[in-house]
């Protein structure tokens, strides 16, 4: 079978014969069931590539619009090419993709920078073309290295459940993660499949970057019996917790929290009886909602904003894009920009 020539049916049996994949199939469909369109992120490596793929079979089979998008954030010498690379290794399958190239000048805290600009970016392409939700490939691996990384921070339930599957973005966009119950190595099995070469970002064993590290002490862990699948379980109890503090936070909202046309007011005697972490949840959640932010502020930026209305009675502080006002009893909160 050549692969150039591979059309949706050979493209099918080629992939969905394994029951395995047939099951990370099946979870992109249900994901998906009820929308028209979506955006598939493709970065180019394995994972993303299999999204690729399952989607490309996914709209022939439902005639859902989906749209191939590819970042280009220019920070490395070849990442132009790699892109180019990319859309026609994807053409031959009559997968159309777009490339955008980021503009910005990242240099500083790159992986986080490059994350939030490449989201951003993203959120922009949908909100042009009325596209209401977003798809990555993001696996079970991503998952344990997120956990890994906010537990060496010091996080807290909010940052310890690590990802959703589905979260909502600027703009109302929705952003789906099928995949996080998948390992990488199921993923790579679709991909391996198809295709000869799969893209590889060097940035990943450039070990300045913590999340590489965070990858090496999986393996570390690994060779001591710590398995990923002990590791995840805790994630999911987690997260279990992160459900039940969001119900009690929704109810402390509608207590002493009021959301008006320009300000959010804050009742902070009311909120000062609050646990930590319902005091942590309401306040990102007044951000998230003021600010429009996807990211909430770090917890110890949160507790530090907290003990300075503690100690005085009227004082103006800034945090995640919003400016908090304390006036007497109260916390009114506006945009920043």
């Amino acid at each position: 079978m050549k692969r150039k020539n591979l059309n949706v049916k050979k493209l099918k049996n080629a992939i969905l014969k394994d029951k395995k994949i047939s099951k990370i199939y099946s979870k992109l469909n249900l994901t998906t069931k009820n929308i028209k369109s979506f955006l598939a992120a493709i970065s180019g490596g394995s994972d993303s590539m299999a999204l690729a793929l399952l989607s490309k079979l996914l709209k022939n089979e439902t005639n859902k619009k989906v749209y191939f998008v590819h970042v280009d954030h220019a920070i490395r010498k070849n990442s132009s090419k790699e892109a180019l690379h990319l859309k026609n290794i994807l053409k031959k399958y009559r997968i159309n993709l777009k490339i955008i190239k980021n503009k910005k000048n990242i240099q500083k805290n790159i992986q986080k920078n490059a994350r939030d600009t490449r989201y951003q970016i993203l959120c922009d392409f949908c909100k042009k073309n009325n596209i209401k939700s977003l798809v990555t490939a993001h696996h079970k691996d991503d998952q344990i290295e997120t956990f890994l990384i906010r537990l060496s921070r010091g996080s807290g339930v909010e940052g310890l459940s690590s990802m959703s599957e589905s979260t909502k973005l600027n703009y109302g966009i929705k952003l789906l993660r099928p995949f996080l119950k998948f390992k990488k190595d199921e993923l790579q099995t679709i991909s391996k499949k198809l295709f000869k070469k799969i893209i590889k970002d060097p940035s990943n064993k450039n070990k300045k970057f913590l999340r590489t590290n965070i990858r090496e002490l999986t393996k570390i862990l690994r060779k001591k019996g710590i398995e990923p699948d002990q590791i995840y379980r805790s994630i999911e109890n987690i997260s279990s917790t992160k459900k039940a503090i969001n119900f009690y936070v929704k109810q402390s909202l509608k207590k002493f929290v009021k959301f008006k046309k320009r300000e959010t007011i804050l009742d902070f005697d009311m909120f000062q009886k609050e646990p930590a972490d319902v005091k942590f949840k309401i306040i990102n959640t007044i951000v998230k909602n003021r600010a429009s932010s996807y990211y909430p502020p770090r917890a110890k930026k949160v507790l530090n904003l907290i003990n300075r209305f503690k100690s005085k009675s009227s004082q103006k502080s800034t945090l995640g894009g919003c400016i908090f006002e304390k006036r007497k009893n109260f916390v009114h909160v506006t945009k920043e920009f």
